[in-house]
């Protein structure tokens, strides 16, 4: 038999503002609150459908398969005993009302623990609800597994729910990925065949998992014993102080709202998720304090579209009213993965309300749930840091320390997922954040975000974390050192998000020399010349400070000095009508550290700062000022710049002495050279420059010649050469300043090989 029951709500919601300083603003109205949220008045329609499970004679499997439902985007197995389990799995597809196509088989999950508040009544065990987007068809089969000796509990039913969209449209992008769809059950007489889910399973749809998904809240028991007498005393000089009673219990009475030590975030409240207040009309109830905060996953899906986060609010509020039979949303807040908070129960999102998430530890805690299934897929960073605001903010109206541990009283027996058994009315010790499976025998949060809980707490408590200097703008690095010569800008990088961050400081030396607020991730420092120590101080809002590791910045302002200016001479090797053999010289200095030196012109090369000399040739009679510009780390430079010009003497423009004989050939300078091989013959040129070069021809028979200059012998040369050269400069000579100058050679007469032969000279001008 199937039952539907429909709820619809027209009465509005009222509010009750309570007067208290806080000491962070509370954001109220629906600031930061998303686009299509809250933009309609009214509550939403929302609508629950009920179908009993066929049960197969031997009890162990038990199916229902329904071609076409009323419109549902939610659905759950529910049963009449709330203590009794389904140690088997439980497995639903469903079909597309958009596209019309059947999904997979999707795990639901078995690992609710169904008792809640004891002698309310309708109270079901029942499975983790599990959003499955715009449905119009049903399929469900239930096992009660292979090591199961008691069979399925009795009264096993689907409760499909469709939450509605209130008096305004909402958007809803959200669509389970689709499977072809099954052919109709040969068993079923009434089954219709163009549109019956098949009995057989295919493999899941991209995405989902064969694997029991997991965890749905567990009820407020109200067996919990009061509160432990551990006070939930301040840790920070400005958060209250709070004394709650040891043996007051949960009460209907209204208390203040408290300040906190952390601002509150944006939530979007039950009216602008349009709850539907009609289904729960019970007075909340409030406890003394909260001391901690249990994470939770829900709705066992993550390919939502955070449009419809706001529809699963409210399919879970149903469900949860309607379905479990408590008395209203177990969670307090809600979060989804973009980092949108909603308002869970009723009663105050400032007050400490008792919710229904952890079986045996639900009071003196509050439980946020993340929508989403993080079994295999971590939460994003924007949800992680949504819950560690709301448990900072939480925490902070009791001076409670997120990264503490603190002792909880079991309310009920049991034990977690990794094995530990309570004792009722035993205090047991949990961190200040923990996960849903450290109270209760369930993999929620799932095991991904449970290994983000660590995160989460450093986001909540502080200090910032992983604050580290990235850039130094205007400064060159070098080795481990910056270089300026100019103000300079400082870039850093935090992984606590800003919104955590209370501001930033520079510091230079250990002094603060600017602040910005946390959002900044920048700021400008002047620095005196020498060498400094910069660092980035971050304010968590805690309160508690933390310290990059420190840049080391010189700060230069003076340019480097050319100790030796640049300066040409000639140098040996081969001459040609269109390259002469030249040598380069120089040498730059610089107080701190010298970068290098370069050369813009004639041509444009990058020396090292220890380089002062390089090879390079020259037109001949093309005059050219060689430019350089040496650097030093911090950017200064220093200009500098020689000019010449080579110019060839041809062998006919040198006054003769002796025999010599003209040879002719393209090899030579000009086709022409000079030979003799006269003792004593020679040539003299007379010029006016600062460097020269002799120009001969080289080969194995060459003899010996000597080279005077301005009437003095500077040297012999010989000439000799076991391979055939033309146009060798091979011997030079430079001058500091330009001057006239003569250059004579005179033939040795070398025994065996008295000839030489000479293409002219070579001067620098």
């Amino acid at each position: 038999m199937r039952v539907k029951r429909r709820i619809w709500a027209t009465a509005a919601v009222a509010t009750t503002a309570v007067a208290g300083v806080l000491v962070f603003e509370g954001v109220t109205g629906t600031s930061d609150v998303p686009d299509g949220i809250g933009a309609s008045s009214g509550p939403a329609r929302t609508e629950v459908h009920r179908s009993a499970l066929k049960v197969a004679e031997d009890g162990s499997t038990a199916s229902l398969r329904q071609g076409s439902t009323e419109p549902f985007s939610m659905l759950g197995v529910t049963w009449t005993d709330p203590s009794a389990k389904v140690t088997g799995s439980v497995q639903a597809r469903t079909r597309s009302a958009s596209t019309g196509k059947w999904s997979a088989w999707l795990p639901i999950d078995t690992e609710v623990d169904g008792r809640t508040e004891t002698g309310r009544p309708g109270t079901r065990g029942t499975t983790e609800p599990r959003w499955v987007g715009p449905s119009n068809g049903v399929e469900v089969r239930v096992s009660a597994g292979g090591g199961s000796s008691a069979g399925l509990p009795a009264g096993l039913r689907l409760d499909t729910v469709d939450p509605g969209k209130g008096s305004g449209a909402e958007p809803a992008a959200y669509a389970v990925d689709a499977t072809d769809e099954p052919s109709a059950d040969p068993t079923d007489a009434t089954a219709d065949p163009t549109d019956a889910p098949s009995a057989e399973p295919t493999e899941p749809a991209d995405g989902e998992t064969t694997e029991p998904a997991t965890e749905s809240p567990s009820p407020s028991a109200s067996e919990d014993p009061a509160p432990s007498t551990e006070p939930g005393t301040s840790t920070s000089p400005s958060a209250p102080a709070t004394t709650p009673s040891a043996t007051t219990g949960p009460t209907s009475t209204l208390p203040p709202p408290l300040p906190s030590t952390a601002p509150k975030p944006a939530i979007v409240t039950r009216a602008q998720w349009k709850a539907d207040e009609s289904l729960n009309d019970e007075s909340p109830d409030y406890m003394d304090t909260v001391k901690a905060v249990f994470v939770h996953h829900t709705a066992q899906t993550n390919t939502y579209n955070c449009a419809d986060s706001a529809a699963i609010v409210r399919g879970l509020h149903a469900y949860h009213v309607q379905s479990n039979g408590w008395k209203d949303l177990g969670y307090n807040f809600i979060v989804d993965k973009c980092g949108t908070v909603f308002e869970g129960r009723k009663g105050g999102v400032d007050r400490a309300v008792m919710g229904a998430h952890t079986y045996g530890f639900n009071r003196e805690t509050t439980g946020i749930a993340v929508i989403g299934m993080y079994t295999d897929t971590s939460a994003a960073t924007a949800a992680t840091t949504a819950v560690a605001r709301i448990a900072a903010w939480k925490l902070g109206q009791y001076g409670v320390d997120p990264a503490e541990t603190v002792k909880l009283t079991a309310g009920a027996a049991g034990n977690n997922y990794a094995g530990k058994t309570f004792t009722a009315g035993t205090a047991y010790s949990f961190g200040r954040i923990s996960g849903h499976r450290d109270g209760f025998n369930t993999q929620c949060p799932g095991t991904k975000l449970y290994a983000q809980l660590p995160t989460i707490r450093s986001y909540a408590a502080g200090p910032v974390t992983g604050l580290v200097v990235k850039s130094v703008t205007g400064a060159v690095l070098s080795g481990t050192s910056y270089h300026t010569k100019a103000d300079i800008t400082v870039g850093w990088s935090a992984t606590t998000p800003a919104v955590f961050v209370t501001g930033y400081e520079l510091l230079v030396d250990g002094k603060a020399v600017a602040s910005v607020p946390g959002s900044a991730s920048s700021a400008k420092a002047t620095l005196a010349a020498g060498s400094h120590k910069v660092q980035v101080r971050a304010t968590h809002r805690s309160g508690k400070t933390s310290l990059s590791a420190a840049a080391t910045v010189v700060a230069d302002r003076t340019a480097p000095v050319f100790s030796t200016k640049p300066n040409l001479s000639l140098r040996t090797g081969t001459v040609s009508t269109s390259a002469v053999p030249l040598t380069l010289k120089w040498k730059a200095t610089d107080a701190v550290q010298l970068r290098d030196v370069r050369l813009t012109a004639p041509v444009a090369k990058t020396y090292g700062p220890t380089t002062t000399s390089a090879s390079h040739t020259a037109k001949p009679a093309v005059a050219n000022t060689w430019k350089m510009t040496a650097y030093d780390r911090a950017g200064n430079g220093a200009a500098a710049s020689v000019a010449g010009t080579p110019v060839i003497l041809q062998e006919t423009s040198a006054t003769k002495r002796g025999s010599w004989t003209t040879k002719s050939s393209s090899s030579y300078l000009g086709g022409k050279s000079l030979s003799s091989s006269t003792k004593g013959a020679s040539l003299t040129w007379t010029f006016t420059g600062r460097s020269a070069a002799w120009v001969v021809s080289r080969a194995s028979t060459s003899g010996q010649a000597q080279v005077y200059v301005d009437g003095v012998k500077a040297a012999t040369v010989d000439l000799k050469s076991s391979t055939t050269k033309y146009r060798q400069a091979i011997w030079t000579k430079s001058w500091s300043a330009s001057a006239k100058h003569t250059v004579k050679v005179v033939v040795v007469g070398t025994s065996g090989r008295p000839a030489l032969t000479t293409d002219g000279l070579v001067y620098l001008k």
